[in-house]
């Protein structure tokens, strides 16, 4: 390994998890995999080749719909964010799903010249989260306006609940699930009703059967990590079969430097950390730049022969300094986990984000896209 910051995915893990999740309610639907945001920071490129068992993927812009679909030629692959009235031909001849919320780009739509693509469309219904979305009672009058526009196709419906994960009391998702049953429900008695209707996000499909509708949308339990420790108390509470998630990515680096600081030295930018005794330092080649918060100062621990050394002083921009006076035997270029397994002891997403006053969503989609993304597999 020739970088000195680096990540390593597990190739055999992402279809494992995708397996669990779809598995605790015996799911017989398809699965979409979410891989917006560079695969939740976990390499994009790297990632969609391994999802042999999803039948969709999911992204958020048309640059990262672009990007899947030169890896992935054949599979369906939604938009989920806004794509500009000048790009929205790029969609149709790239053979993308996209998600229409807004009157104005179906009106778009309507005056683009005829072609023998097809554009396919999912309605995004709003049902309380307000992002993006349309309202319930508008929803049946736009699919009768898609329904008459030659080469377009009302593909499917769906909406994201905005109180699933970070509660043990799903009373707000239940009235989501209604508002969006009742559109459904419309639609159906209209003869409007499309083929694919998706809710179910990884914390929904877990706890809710009801969610589920023809597809479900797997983020980030794709990457082995639990939405929330609310999400898995309610699982366990309601006597469920938990997943057997387990994570993709590892997280490392090296050291560059060791050396000896006298009792009573300031460690790093702003004199923030004094040493307490003579204290033996390594210097590690990572910083906030790569995506190690500047929130992790003195506040976060890495794993240096499978024991835990303590981040001493302020995050650089591309360095930090440890406390390795306790470890016996490390030596200059020495593998340091920043996050993942070592000897007996683990860094998990969810302790790093706690250490970064945040969520694992957020601790693992920061790393730096730069990084290299190594892909291990069984015995290589």
């Amino acid at each position: 390994m020739s970088s000195l910051v680096w990540v390593e995915l597990d190739a055999e893990i992402p279809n494992h998890n995708l397996q669990e999740i779809k598995a605790v309610n015996n799911f017989q639907g398809l699965q979409c995999a979410v891989v917006k945001s560079n695969a939740y920071g976990h390499g994009v490129k790297e990632i969609v080749p391994l999802l042999t068992k999803a039948d969709w993927l999911a992204v958020n812009s048309l640059d990262e719909g672009l990007e899947v679909r030169a890896i992935e030629p054949v599979k369906p692959i939604l938009l989920l964010g806004y794509v500009p009235f000048e790009r929205l031909d790029e969609v149709r001849c790239a053979n993308l799903r996209m998600v229409i919320y807004n009157r104005e780009t179906l009106d778009f739509i309507s005056e683009m010249e005829p072609s023998d693509q097809i554009f396919r469309l999912h309605i995004k219904v709003e049902t309380g989260t307000w992002r993006q979305g349309i309202l319930p009672e508008n929803v049946l009058t736009m699919a009768k306006q898609i329904n008459e526009i030659p080469g377009v196709l009302l593909d499917g419906i769906y909406t994201h609940f905005a109180n699933i994960e970070d509660t043990l009391n799903h009373s707000y998702a239940e009235k989501q699930l209604a508002i969006f049953k009742k559109v459904v429900e419309d639609l159906k008695l209209n003869n409007l009703l499309p083929p694919v209707i998706h809710t179910a996000c990884t914390a929904a499909t877990i706890l809710f059967a009801k969610t589920h509708f023809s597809m479900i949308r797997t983020g980030i339990g794709l990457y082995g990590l639990w939405p929330s420790r609310e999400t898995r108390l309610s699982a366990e509470s309601m006597n469920s079969t938990l997943p057997d998630l387990k994570p993709v990515l590892s997280w490392k680096t090296k050291i560059v430097q060791i050396k000896e600081a006298p009792e009573g030295s300031f460690i790093g930018y702003g004199c923030s950390y004094k040493t307490p005794r003579i204290t033996k330092i390594a210097v590690l080649p990572v910083g906030y730049a790569d995506g190690y918060r500047r929130s992790l100062a003195s506040n976060a621990w890495v794993l240096v022969k499978g024991k835990r050394a303590r981040i001493i002083g302020r995050i650089c921009m591309n360095l930090c300094m440890i406390d390795i006076t306790d470890i016996q035997g490390v030596q200059l270029e020495e593998d340091v986990v920043l996050l993942g397994e070592s000897g007996e002891d683990i860094i998990s997403a969810e302790m790093l984000a706690d250490w970064m006053g945040t969520i694992n969503y957020e601790a693992v989609t920061g790393i730096s896209s730069l990084l290299p993304r190594i892909l291990k597999k069984e015995g290589v």
